[in-house]
């Protein structure tokens, strides 16, 4: 069921008259009535309901009646709404009564009554569910005790007046909120709220107190539905003063927002609360909404100028605060001795000085008496500006003005001489600070610290730590502003011998401190006083010192001194049962980093014989390292293991780790299956993640696949790179998608990412193709690109021609070679000999062989493949055998190919009884695989 209009549960309860107890004071013993409940179950004629949210009997005609307090203590007096004499003495004892009933039980007890229906079990106290209730710092009520309450309550009847009830109400408000709020529900049983605004204003108030707001929001409705109230700024001013006090910045605007809803005019002590409360929590933009609408209502309080002043100051928006003043003076609002302090400060705040000398004589003229505060403020603003010689003079001038410097002053005197950077004067009045009973605070440590370093006063340094440690300062805090002071003036080399002169045992035994210190000097490359510090500290916390360790690790990582990391690691007790994950991790990458695979190496099988269970980063370092030392073979080793731990899930950086290390060993089907794992993984593709699997997985996926993702990453935004792009045209053209791969080269082209292998890789295309137009337009493309014809692109054309029987072409495009003076390789060798060897030209043949000789080259396999096969041709089955023989003699592995073509021109010379031995032979040597063709 829902709430009725002054916010208590609806629910009744089952007993006859039961109390409502608050349970704000539960912890002390102290149970508050709220009310009485009404026995719905009674054998009797009396029924109640639940009429708008009220409770009614239809006897009276459905007239409102509380829900929650009867009207008077008797079941008769209930049933015929008659009210003895004694009705204010019946009222006393019921709110006390819960009172005395617990005020022997324990903290934390339960209070228990018997029910009166029968039965011997105790049944608890039951109360209505409340919204909870802040504790304030401050108590707000005086209790009062039962005599007290009756002394209130003893004139009250029901034929008392309004006025004399709302007395009675202003006296129960001013002690308790709950016996306020009973007895307000009282005279609205009894009639006493029509047009009673007086009444709901007190009894809102002392709702908000409560910060029952949902309760507030329907007595409000009550006030005006139902008593026929007009509400007006009173009324919401007792809500919007709570918020103010508590700081509850949301609630109060919603207060302040409703009244303008209403339209309920604001008034001074509106505007004054909220901007108050504005201004305490920071809340700039709430704060210029209601300064405005306080100027359009024309109402005028200065202190919501002064709010929004301060707030400006605060916020560094220096010349809005500067026009609040010239609006001020243009409303002809009087300053109070606040606005001109307030004044005062944002001028001096910016270091406009002659503007604040300028409010201190105005606001003497105008009869204020400037005090101490205003000449902390006039002295701050000088040390802002760094005029210490004004400073001093105001400072100077304090006595004659009968005044004293309290520890403000001396505060502002030492800040301002830091600031100017005189560091004699600033310490003589840090002195006399201290001299005058004061103690100085953070920021007069931090700029003291801060002088000593800049000025390398050694001696003056330990006397502030001293002091700083007397102030209560914390040594951990202590080390840290030691360390920044020192570290940016670049004399960390003092910090060292400044705290071995007054507290360096407690920053041994204190683990924190030790680890700032610690840090700070390897960030500084302070090797050495790193490591001073670590083999004399005294604290013993292993998992601390872990973490310090790894910290020191990673400093040193990160700032590339490897050398550092390794004597750190090497300083580490090494009587752990077992190696600390992180730091093995941390140390494997910098060992891979400075190419001590074999140290690296040993540290993983360390792990792995360990009981530690490696994690996705471990797998992940490990993997990177073999790949760094080249051998991709032992990261997919690794990544095996991996596998097997099924709670592993990469993230992106492996996976990009996995994709490299399988196309390196081309492992195709491990690339396929990595690919659809990061589609069904949540890594988030970016445009690295992107590049690298059309890269590694292009050969290995379908190519309707490969166009899919591509097409997803340019719509995406993703910019593909020139190798991704060159890999798309290699398989477009192997493909013999001609049209997507002219689409891929046109697109390079216009990013300029195409380079002379986007070209070699369409020239290449199309030869093998045998579309020598297509090749030969595209040779021409790529000179119009700026690209001279590259080696590898006449190699392709010398190829295809030579292939298919152009001859003349192919003549044609080795004269180009040579008037381009190309350096022949391997490949353009091998083209040459596969082509006289075809054709017989055995003399050609010699002719390469020779030239290749001359230029320093030695034949490779594939030459040898290609000159076996060319003597078989020309029928020279001996010299094919011969150079067998060359090829051991030089070291070169024979492999299938080669016997291939020995056996092929053994059999087409009719040496078939050689051919079989050989056959034989290459079974014998297990050559296995396919080899390079010739």
């Amino acid at each position: 069921m829902g709430l009725d209009l002054v916010g208590f549960g609806s629910r009744v309860l089952p007993n006859r008259v039961g109390h409502a107890a608050d349970r704000r004071h539960a912890g002390g013993g102290a149970a508050t009535c709220h009310g009485f409940f009404i026995d719905t179950r009674r054998r009797s004629n009396l029924m109640t309901t639940l009429k708008d949210g009220v409770v009614c009997c239809p006897q009276d005609g459905g007239g409102a009646a509380s829900t929650l307090c009867a009207s008077g203590p008797s079941e008769t007096a209930s049933r015929s709404g008659e009210v003895t004499a004694d009705l204010g003495r019946g009222i006393a004892d019921a709110i006390t009564s819960t009172q005395r009933s617990s005020a022997g039980r324990n903290k934390g007890g339960r209070s228990w009554r018997r029910v009166p229906t029968g039965g011997d079990k105790p049944a608890r106290n039951s109360a209505p569910r409340r919204a909870p209730v802040r504790k304030d710092t401050q108590v707000r009520r005086v209790l009062v005790n039962d005599d007290g309450v009756n002394a209130i309550l003893s004139g009250v009847s029901r034929e008392s007046s309004i006025e004399e009830c709302n007395s009675v109400l202003i006296r129960l408000e001013k002690h308790s909120d709950v016996k306020a709020l009973d007895f307000f529900i009282w005279m609205k049983a009894n009639g006493k709220l029509e047009g009673n605004a007086d009444a709901y204003r007190l009894a809102l108030q002392a709702i908000a107190w409560k910060e029952d707001w949902r309760r507030a929001e329907l007595l409000l409705h009550e006030m005006v539905a139902v008593s026929g109230c007009r509400l007006d700024a009173r009324a919401f001013n007792g809500l919007i003063y709570v918020c103010a006090k508590r700081r509850l910045v949301d609630w109060g605007t919603k207060w302040f927002h409703m009244m303008l809803e209403r339209g309920v005019q604001p008034n001074v002590s509106t505007f004054g609360m909220l901007m108050g409360l504005y201004q305490k929590t920071g809340n700039l933009k709430e704060t210029e909404f209601t300064f405005t609408k306080m100027r359009e209502c024309n109402v005028k309080c200065v202190n919501a100028y002064s709010a929004m002043i301060t707030l400006y100051t605060r916020s560094g928006l220096f010349a809005r605060s500067e026009e609040v003043i010239v609006l001020m003076k243009d409303d002809e609002v009087t300053p109070n001795r606040e606005n001109w302090l307030v004044r005062l400060n944002a001028y001096s705040q910016q270091g406009k000085m002659e503007e604040a000398k300028f409010v201190l004589q105005s606001m003497v003229d105008e009869g204020v008496v400037p005090n101490i505060v205003a000449y902390n403020t006039v002295i701050t603003g000088y040390g802002k500006v760094s005029d210490m010689e004004k400073a001093k003079e105001v400072f100077d001038n304090l006595e004659s003005a009968g005044l004293a410097p309290d520890e403000t002053t001396y505060r502002s005197m030492v800040e301002g001489f830091g600031r100017a950077d005189k560091h004699e004067d600033a310490f003589s009045y840090y002195r006399k600070l201290k001299r005058s009973g004061f103690q100085p605070n953070a920021s007069n440590f931090y700029t003291m610290i801060n002088l000593t370093a800049r000025h390398d006063d050694n001696e003056a340094a330990p006397e502030i730590l001293r002091d700083m440690r007397a102030a209560g300062c914390q040594c951990s805090s202590i080390v840290t502003i030691l360390v920044r002071a020192y570290g940016a003036v670049e004399k960390m080399h003092k910090v060292l011998p400044i705290l071995q002169s007054c507290f360096y045992k407690k920053v041994l035994y204190d683990a924190i401190s030790c680890s700032i210190l610690v840090t700070s000097f390897v960030q500084n490359s302070l090797l050495e006083e790193a490591l001073c510090v670590l083999r004399e500290k005294k604290w013993k916390d292993s998992d601390f010192e872990d973490n310090l360790y790894h910290i020191l690790i990673c400093s040193c990582k990160e700032a590339g001194s490897y050398e550092h990391a390794v004597r750190i690691y090497n300083l580490m007790p090494k009587s752990r049962t077992q190696p600390n994950l992180r730091i093995a991790c941390s140390m494997i990458d910098v060992f891979g980093t400075m190419e001590r695979f074999t140290d690296a190496e040993t540290l993983y099988l360390e792990l792995k014989a360990s009981a530690c269970v490696l994690d996705m980063i471990a797998f992940s370092v490990i993997v990177r390292m073999y790949n760094k030392a080249g051998r991709p073979e032992d990261a997919c080793l690794v990544l095996e293991d991996m596998e097997k731990q099924v709670d592993i899930v990469p993230d992106k950086y492996l996976f990009l780790d996995m994709l490299r290390t399988y196309q390196k060993c081309g492992q195709f089907e491990k690339l396929t299956d990595t690919y659809y794992l990061i589609l069904k993984s949540e890594v988030e593709c970016d445009e690295a993640m992107y590049n690298c699997i059309i890269n590694c997985c292009g050969p290995a996926i379908p190519v309707d696949e490969l166009s899919r993702i591509f097409d997803e990453m340019i719509q995406l935004g993703h910019l593909a790179n020139t190798v991704t792009l060159n890999v798309l045209l290699d398989i477009y053209g192997k493909a013999g998608l001609f049209n997507w791969a002219e689409k891929v080269l046109n697109m390079a082209r216009k990013h300029g990412l195409a380079d002379a292998i986007s070209y070699n890789t369409i020239i290449a295309a199309y030869a093998q193709s045998g579309d020598f137009r297509s090749m030969t337009y595209f040779v021409q493309k790529m000179q119009d690109a700026g690209f001279p014809v590259s080696l590898e692109a006449y190699n392709c054309m010398l190829d295809a021609y030579g292939k298919s029987g152009q001859l003349e072409e192919f003549f044609a495009v080795l004269q180009k070679m040579r008037r381009a003076k190309c350096d022949f390789d391997h490949y353009t060798y091998n083209i040459m000999l596969n082509i006289y060897g075809r054709k017989g030209w055995i003399e050609g043949v010699a002719y390469v062989l020779s030239e290749l000789k001359s230029r320093g080259v030695e034949p490779d396999l594939y030459s040898y493949n290609t000159l076996i096969k060319a003597y078989g041709i020309a029928g020279m089955p001996e010299d094919a055998v011969k150079l067998m023989q060359e090829m051991r003699i030089k070291g070169i592995d024979a492999d299938r190919v080669t016997y291939s073509n020995l056996i092929a021109a053994l059999q087409r010379n009719e040496n078939f009884l050689e051919a079989v031995k050989w056959s034989l032979w290459m079974k014998q040597t297990g050559v296995v695989g396919v080899g390079t063709r010739a």
